[in-house]
């Protein structure tokens, strides 16, 4: 397995290319912009692309999923619970000074528990809501595609149309339970593990309140 990453767009939200080597099959966890970098990405890895995972629907997350679509005819996986965010895109967006294209409704479901796989590998979807109603962590072969649930040092806000500070609180719960050693791929800043975030990360050790938990 290989994990490339490009940091993208105004809000640096990290898109994430999971490739099985040896298949030479891959998927795009959250394209958020720069839909061109993206695609050369794609192309670099020499692999197929097979779908397009999304952890959740905010604009920073799915803002490259239309062109995306189009040019490779992916399916796109999203959990149903975040439909109203997908929707709300252009107006997301327009309450910070951009324009993005509506972004196609996920055709494939991801629920609590699902395996998802490319390749010959495989992750389990995590339902992880707080941050937005439909967020899900994927998570196999040692790593975590964390979307904003968990960051280095923070995590994701609560603050925010359809964030639920108790929801987040039960999902930073789920998710502590992973191996130590699981390397997160957050969907901002640099990757961390579960076990230094554990230790030190100060809305996990208790000495933060989840609620408006983080600048990002």
């Amino acid at each position: 397995m290989k994990i490339r990453w490009a940091t993208v767009g105004p809000f640096q939200e990290n898109c994430y290319l999971v490739v099985d080597e040896q298949a030479a099959r891959c998927v795009l966890v959250d394209p958020g912009d720069e839909p061109s970098r993206l695609s050369a990405m794609v192309r670099e890895s020499g692999a197929t692309l097979d779908a397009i995972w999304v952890t959740h629907g905010h604009i920073d997350h799915v803002g490259a999923v239309a062109p995306m679509v189009r040019e490779w005819k992916v399916p796109v996986f999203g959990h149903s619970a975040d439909r109203p965010l997908w929707r709300a895109v252009p107006q997301q967006a327009a309450f910070y000074g951009l324009r993005i294209e509506a972004p196609p409704m996920p055709d494939r479901e991801i629920v609590d528990g699902q395996l998802l796989t490319v390749g010959a590998l495989s992750f389990t979807a995590m339902h992880t809501p707080g941050h937005a109603p439909g967020h899900c962590v994927l998570h196999g072969h040692g790593v975590a595609l964390g979307g904003d649930l968990l960051f280095a040092g923070s995590i994701g806000r609560t603050d925010l149309p359809l964030s639920d500070p108790v929801a987040m609180q039960a999902s930073l719960e789920r998710i502590v339970v992973l191996p130590d050693d699981t390397v997160v791929y957050p969907g901002h800043g640099p990757p961390t593990t579960i076990g230094v975030e554990r230790d030190s990360n100060p809305f996990l050790n208790g000495v933060a309140r989840v609620a408006g938990a983080s600048r990002r």
